[in-house]
Order: structure tokens, then C-alpha cells, then sequence
């Protein structure tokens, strides 16, 4: 069976002299094709899926987003690129074609979205259940071949059933949304946000305006203010905070006391800044990746304040389930940060060439991809 991917290719030239490089001083002149794969055997453990919708994350952007100065990427996520080139994409819904031998929970049919960390279920993490830490977990998208394709082969234990929303395409749109949802859920539960808190959110690209929505609607807090350099993106949020800020109209407010900090947009200095702000036992989740560095001169006032600062990753360990239960409630619009939609493989392709007009102009884009209702469904055979 064929699928036609968008594959990214990159040159493989570490930089000299770092010890422990990261994918941002590893790979760089990135270019974006759509070619023609042929599927093999399926896998036992996996699910051949057509695609449906497929989230553009900002990840995505990052991969193929260069330093103008070097060439090097942008993305500082684990990450492995293949000589062949590496299939991104980790978020998105779709229809089940077929089914390894192993899989017994979904039939063909059924629609699907996915969680994008598959984890070992073995190591020391995973026995004491933080999945979101496993020490050899591989990113779909990133280290494993990802969604953006019209036909996709995806393990079976990254899918959760979604067919009671496929029918609408409201439904549809909020089923891809679910990945980045889980992780400003996640986030929301690191920072333990509760009634009475203060939240500043950096960033509302997809995963930062989620978490405003759940400070709100869900967790409670008793204000929410949102930090954010593009204009589009500030109107969306407005909708679930009490106030909007470009970045340095921020830093020119007296805004103190703060609880709860979440840095969704990779600027370290952000953190850095607004450090001596935080109230007694505040909390700082860093979730936006971009391999800078973080200082802190405001030691003594962490340590007086007992103030936590937490790395957040992931999305596991049922925030899924509970996001799914909040949006069949309609205590939670998950299609509300969709701002926009191309059709097929080829006008993804055109976007990821211009990354840089992509973040100013949309919060979450989704891709369309055409032929999907046709798709017959059937029982594969097993890998040999």
C-alpha cells in the first residue's frame, strides 16, 4: 500500500566542541519534500490509519526553522533524522484501516487520535508511573516517523478511540487538538493551579492558550494574565484572561504577587524576569523549548519563598481521559484555538517554508487531508 509523507531532510554536521550536542547543534539546512513511501507488513503491535486532521505544532515549525547566522535548527526536542528523512508530525485524528495481529482494543473503523510519547514500560520511571519520564521513551514525529501522511502506521498503545466525535467536524478538529491539550493539562496539575492563584502564562500558541482556558474554566484561578508577542494570538486569549500583554508592556506593569508562572513560548529570560514577582510558595512550570539557557539572579528570594520551579513534559497519566470527559461536558472547547486549515500534504509543505509568517499569522493550524472518507478497511497481516 502506498502513502504519500512530508518528510524533512537535514544535514548532519555537529558543532564542534559540545560535549552533549542537542538537535539544534546537530542538524541544519532542513528541506521539506512530499514523496510517495510504500507500507510494508504491518506490525503486530500497530494500527495503519488514514489521517484525517493533523496538527502543525510548534515543534514542527522548529525543525524546519533555521538560525538565518548558521543553519542550524531550531528545535531542541529529541529528535532524529534519518538519512531517508524523518516523517514529522505528532498530533492529529484518524480513521483505522487495518490492525496488527496484537491489537485487540480498536477495530478497523474507528477513529483515533494519539498520544505522541511512546514509552518502554519497564524502566524505573514507568514502574513508579511517571510515563512521562521514561528513560527510553521515542517522540513520535521526532524519533519515530510521525502523521503527516495520508496513510500512517502508528503503535497501537498511543491510540485513544474518538469515533463518538467523528461526527461532526467540530468534533474531528477537537480530537487533533488532544495532544497539546494534555500537555497544559499536565502543566496546570505540576503547578498544582487552584482557586484564589494568580496565573502569567508566556506564550499562547496552542499549548499556552490551553492552559488559560483550563485556569479558568477548570482548575479555578482567580486571575489570568497572558504574555504574548503576536497580535493574533494576544486577541485569541483575551477570551480567557483577565488581561493580555505584549512582552514588554508586561514587564512595564505592576503586576506582583503572581502564583503560578507558565513559560509556553522558550524564552528563558522571561522566567528570569518576572522571578522576583512571585508570591511566598509560588510555582514556575517551564514547558517551551529552545536549548537557551536559564539564569537566575533571585536565589535568596527562592529560597526564602520556597518558591518551586519544575520542568513539564508530556501529557500522560490521564489527562487524555480527562480532557475527552471535559469536552463531552462542553466544559471545554478544544476546536476554539484552531485559526486555520490547508488541504493536503503539498499546501503543509508550502506552509513549513515560510515558519516564520506561519507563528504571526495562526495559533493552531490544522492540514485536511483529502480521500480519507473513501478508505476501505480491512485486517492486516502480520510483520514477518
Amino acid at each position: 500500500m502506498e502513502s504519500n509523507v512530508l518528510l524533512v531532510r537535514a544535514e548532519r554536521a555537529p558543532l564542534a566542541g559540545v560535549a552533549d550536542p542537542g538537535p539544534h547543534q546537530i542538524y541544519r539546512n532542513p528541506t521539506v519534500t512530499v514523496e510517495t513511501r510504500e507500507l510494508g507488513a504491518l506490525h503486530p503491535d500497530e494500527m495503519r490509519v488514514a489521517m484525517i486532521y493533523a496538527g502543525v505544532c510548534g515543534t514542527d515549525t522548529h525543525v524546519v526553522q533555521t538560525n538565518p547566522a548558521t543553519g542550524y535548527i531550531r528545535c531542541s526536542a529529541p529528535l532524529r533524522i534519518p538519512p531517508g528523512g524523518r516523517v514529522i508530525g505528532h498530533e492529529g485524528v484518524g480513521r483505522v484501516l487495518a490492525t496488527g495481529t496484537h491489537v485487540r482494543h480498536v477495530k478497523p473503523g474507528a477513529c483515533v487520535t494519539f498520544e505522541s510519547i511512546i514509552v518502554c514500560h519497564y524502566c524505573d520511571a514507568c514502574r513508579r508511573g511517571c510515563f512521562n519520564q521514561c528513560r527510553r521513551a521515542r517522540l513520535l514525529g521526532l524519533e519515530k516517523d510521525g502523521l503527516f501522511g495520508t496513510v500512517v502506521d502508528v503503535p497501537s498503545l498511543l491510540s485513544h478511540d474518538v469515533t463518538a466525535l467523528a461526527g461532526s467536524e467540530a468534533g474531528l478538529r477537537a480530537a487533533a487538538c488532544l495532544e497539546p491539550a494534555g500537555v497544559a493539562y499536565v502543566a496546570c496539575q505540576n503547578t498544582r493551579v487552584s482557586g484564589g492563584d494568580r496565573v502569567v502564562i508566556f506564550g499562547a500558541g496552542p499549548i499556552g492558550l490551553f492552559a488559560a482556558m483550563l485556569c479558568k474554566l477548570v482548575f479555578g484561578a482567580a486571575e489570568v494574565h497572558v504574555v504574548e508577542p503576536v497580535p493574533l494570538r494576544r486577541e485569541l486569549a483575551r477570551r480567557w484572561s483577565d488581561r493580555t500583554y505584549a512582552v514588554e508592556e508586561f514587564f512595564a506593569e505592576p503586576v506582583r504577587a503572581i502564583d503560578v508562572v507558565l513559560e509556553a513560548a522558550g524564552e528563558m529570560s522571561n522566567v528570569s524576569r518576572v522571578f522576583r514577582r512571585l508570591n511566598a510558595n509560588g510555582r514556575v512550570a517551564l514547558l517551551g523549548r529552545s536549548g537557551a539557557a536559564l539564569s537566575l539572579d533571585a536565589v535568596d528570594h527562592m529560597i526564602t519563598n520556597q518558591i518551586l520551579l519544575v520542568g513539564s513534559r508530556g501529557h500522560l497519566g490521564g489527562a487524555f481521559a480527562n480532557i475527552l470527559s471535559l469536552y463531552g461536558k462542553g466544559r471545554f472547547p478544544l476546536d476554539a484555538v484552531v485559526t486555520g486549515t490547508v488541504v493536503g500534504l503539498e499546501g503543509l509543505r508550502d506552509v513549513l517554508r515560510a515558519p516564520e509568517q506561519l507563528a504571526r499569522e495562526q495559533c493552531k493550524l490544522l492540514v485536511r487531508m483529502p480521500g480519507t472518507a473513501a478508505a476501505k478497511t480491512r485486517r492486516a497481516r502480520p510483520a514477518r
